[in-house]
């Protein structure tokens, strides 16, 4: 990053590059007769990939020595923070920033670009090294028949659940080996071997993230990490926060098209309605920056209460949304206008892959052992 480019300075010039593909007026809004491509997307991707260097890892806070943040191994960061930290804003807040800028716009952008930047940060965790340039995934589900399997510096078996399966370059990619421990692996996406099923997935929601199962025999794959290193990683669940962002920013832009039609045309009924979901839109943003400023001020520690209890509340904010949106506004949106009508259906799709029942079950437990009994005292 440029020594005269600070925060705002980032976030603003992306914005002003992506802007530039799209039909967007003065307060953000895609034309209602805009028909998101997959070509258009793909320009989109490609011109955020070009600031991917410059936006900060989760935790790459001014305090942390040289900007690197390691567990295994060391990396020099390509961000010179200096150069953005003129200003108390969390670096960590500013990529989620961009996160959420990215996912108002579209979530089939923004889950390829979270994906893509997560890599980056696993990679810059781990102490990996020089990454490849191009796009890059993490595809990490787990629960297919054939599982990944490992030998001799080779992987075989499958994958479900890899979003942009047919446009990535590179992929993290986890497996269990034979003590049941996890591995990550890279994986060129350009090597023979490699076949790419898109039968498996039926969802009218995030239809275009290019979700797919693959396939992998005697696939090179170098190891990347020690065992467990993905998930033992304090990154794991800053990461975590960051898909939550996403769906942060989907809700924000649906709940801006309430405001416009009060705005437009004022009833009461409308004005409850937006009392409602702006409240709900106000705690999850000072929640957001409150879990940035932790992460930052604590970067040893993963957060994983506060960041599952992030993701409850946000997940909750967007259900709420869809919802309350869709009866102060009644069907014309979902009918007459593409932003508004895929934007409600990705974020129904996306928001699942919050894990509801087990999520609160571990926060439970997680509550349970914190130190002392006034958890919740002010």
């Amino acid at each position: 990053m440029s020594i005269l480019e600070s925060r705002n300075d980032l976030l603003s010039n992306i914005k002003a590059s992506v802007e530039a593909l799209l039909p967007i007026d003065k307060d953000m809004k895609l034309s209602n007769t805009f028909n998101m491509t997959d070509d258009i997307r793909h320009k989109v991707l490609k011109v955020l990939i070009t600031f991917s260097a410059r936006i900060p890892h989760p935790a790459q806070s001014n305090s942390t020595s040289n900007g690197n943040r390691v567990s295994n191994g060391s990396i020099a960061s390509n961000i010179n923070i200096d150069s953005i930290s003129n200003n108390n804003d969390s670096l960590t807040l500013l990529r989620w920033k961009i996160l959420a800028y990215v996912s108002r716009i579209d979530l089939t952008i923004a889950k390829w670009f979270e994906s893509h930047l997560d890599a980056l940060s696993i990679l810059y965790e781990l102490g990996y090294g020089e990454t490849q340039q191009g796009l890059w995934a993490v595809w990490a589900a787990e629960g297919h028949p054939n599982p990944v399997h490992y030998q001799e510096g080779k992987i075989s078996g499958c994958k479900s659940w890899c979003s942009g399966a047919n446009i990535v370059d590179y992929a993290l990619i986890t497996y269990r080996d034979d003590e049941g421990k996890s591995q990550l692996v890279t994986v060129d996406m350009q090597q023979k071997g490699i076949d790419i099923d898109n039968r498996a997935w039926q969802a009218v929601g995030m239809q275009a993230t290019d979700t797919a199962t693959v396939s992998f025999d005697n696939v090179s794959a170098p190891q990347v990490g020690s065992p467990n290193a993905y998930l033992d990683r304090v990154g794991f669940w800053h990461g975590a926060a960051g898909v939550a962002t996403c769906w942060y920013g989907a809700s924000a832009s649906l709940a801006s098209y309430l405001v416009e039609s009060y705005q437009q045309k004022p009833n009461d009924y409308k004005a409850m309605y937006l009392g409602q979901i702006s409240s709900d839109l106000a705690v999850s943003r000072q929640y957001l920056h409150q879990v940035a400023q932790l992460i930052d001020s604590q970067p040893e520690n993963n957060h994983e209460l506060s960041i599952r209890q992030l993701r409850t509340n946000i997940e909750q904010l967007a259900r709420q949304v869809i919802e309350t949106v869709g009866q102060a506004l009644g069907a014309a949106p979902f009918c007459g206008n593409a932003h508004f009508a895929t934007l409600s259906a990705d974020l129904t799709v996306f928001i699942r892959q919050s894990h509801g029942a087990f999520d609160l079950q571990s926060i439970g437990q997680l509550t349970c052992l914190q130190v002392g009994s006034n958890r919740w005292q002010l």
